[in-house]
């Protein structure tokens, strides 16, 4: 049995949308990673961009759950000795909800050339609106990512 590889002329790549308010982070990233990895199709390879476009409107309502918006840390280091910096993760969310969203999804795809070129079909906004409304996205219905309230 050999190895299956698609073609780019087997290859469509739809666009879909999310909603993010009030949805659990985590639980948006690890749906959101597979859609663009294309984990989701019949002629997955992971050696293959078979992805699709995702685009994440009100990222700056996403919930974390327990208490990880205080006890959770963002870390990052300018290169010099001693030149750590760390916020929390509720501090970072407030500040760049679009980054903070982006660097979770970021966490779950492979970490090589392919990851990145796989990273830049995801599109996040902060607000409801988003300016891809000429591609004609597909609502993506993620279960189980409401917060228990």
């Amino acid at each position: 049995m050999r190895t299956f590889t698609p073609r780019p002329a087997d290859i469509q790549r739809s666009w879909y949308v999310v909603d993010a308010e009030d949805l659990v982070l985590g639980r948006v990233a690890t749906e959101v990673a597979r859609v663009l990895r294309g984990k989701h199709k019949p002629i997955f390879a992971p050696h293959v961009d078979t992805g699709d476009h995702v685009i994440i409107v009100n990222a700056d309502k996403v919930v974390l759950t327990s208490n990880k918006a205080e006890s959770k840390r963002v870390y990052r280091h300018s290169g010099f000795p001693g030149g750590i910096r760390s916020r929390s993760f509720g501090e970072e969310l407030a500040r760049s909800p679009e980054d903070t969203v982006r660097r979770t999804v970021r966490g779950m795809l492979p970490k090589n050339r392919l990851g990145r070129a796989q990273l830049k079909k995801l599109k996040v906004y902060a607000g409801p609106t988003h300016p891809h409304a000429a591609q004609n996205p597909q609502p993506l219905v993620i279960d189980g990512a409401r917060r228990a309230v």
